[in-house]
């Protein structure tokens, strides 16, 4: 069964296009990466996911529910973090954490528990903390109720590295429970780290869906070789999974984006006085559905 599951989800803000056609099926236990730039459409997506905003047309399924007609039900049973959270300014952090606590009495995790693991002070009033640690609070609020499925819009924005560790953790720990989650990110490597799939959104349009480790396994490698003395390209240009080949003096750079054994024999006929190849992350992979400009 989906946690998630959408058909042709589009929606426009008068003639600007929010997101289009957007089909997605996200399985329960996943956790989804939804990776792109700012104002790509990730949080309209999430959004609509939350019947927060109406879609202009197709429609979206969410724990199985139709995400407009079942929405309250829905949410009773979802974690939702909001991009840029922010709540009650009046409020103490206690007085909301109690009373989100009280909207849902059953299945709550002890939320002075997680406040101790993001260092948040309960006893301070919301309109006086900082932007870290309003995210830090809107993580707390979107998991202390133990849902099955948590929907996150840039979830470690603000974050120093440590809450992000502690972040990355807890997401573990969840989906260990059963948990799914869907998760917005412009960070590359969040993605490489926590997500079972990624989707990429360019434009209000999802151009990529794919495993993060069949992403990882199609990763090149940048090769840096210094030769005694000066070689002939051709040699290397004849070389089976070599590309962007450059020769400079007695240094090649290349890209090799299939087996070394052709590059090694190849190699083999020269004094090679250093050999360097550094693995291409995520990062480069997922620019490449981005205009350079």
């Amino acid at each position: 069964m989906y946690a998630v599951e959408t058909k042709s989800l589009t929606k426009f803000y008068g003639s600007y296009r929010g997101i289009s056609n957007v089909s997605l099926s996200i399985k329960k236990g996943e956790i989804f990466g939804l990776l792109g730039p700012n104002g790509a459409g990730k949080t309209t997506f999430l959004r609509l996911l939350m019947n927060l905003i109406k879609p202009t047309s197709g429609s979206a399924l969410v724990l199985g529910m139709n995400s407009d007609i079942d929405s309250l039900k829905i949410k009773s049973r979802i974690g939702y973090l909001q991009g840029d959270y922010v709540t009650y300014p009046s409020l103490k952090i206690i007085d909301l954490l109690n009373f989100t606590k009280n909207l849902r009495p059953s299945n709550q995790t002890d939320w002075n528990i997680l406040c101790e693991r993001f260092d948040l002070d309960v006893k301070r009033k919301i309109g006086d903390l900082s932007k870290g640690n309003r995210q830090k609070l809107g993580i707390v609020q979107a998991f202390m109720s133990d849902p099955e499925l948590l929907i996150l819009d840039e979830p470690t924005s603000g974050l120093d590295p440590l809450l992000q560790q502690e972040f990355e953790s807890l997401i573990f720990e969840r989906k260990e429970q059963g948990a799914s989650v869907i998760m917005s990110s412009h960070i590359f490597q969040e993605i490489e780290s926590m997500c079972d799939k990624s989707g990429v959104i360019r434009e209000g349009e999802i151009v990529s869906v794919e495993n993060v480790s069949s992403l990882s396994e199609k990763r090149t490698f940048r090769i840096e070789v210094v030769f005694s003395k000066p070689v002939e390209k051709q040699s290397f240009v004849d070389c089976d999974g070599i590309d962007n080949i450059s020769l400079k003096d007695n240094k090649l750079t290349c890209v090799l984006n299939g087996k070394v054994d052709s590059l090694l024999k190849t190699l083999a006929k020269y004094e090679v006085i250093s050999f360097q190849s550094e693995q291409s992350g995520l990062e480069e992979m997922f620019m490449s559905f981005y205009p350079k400009n």
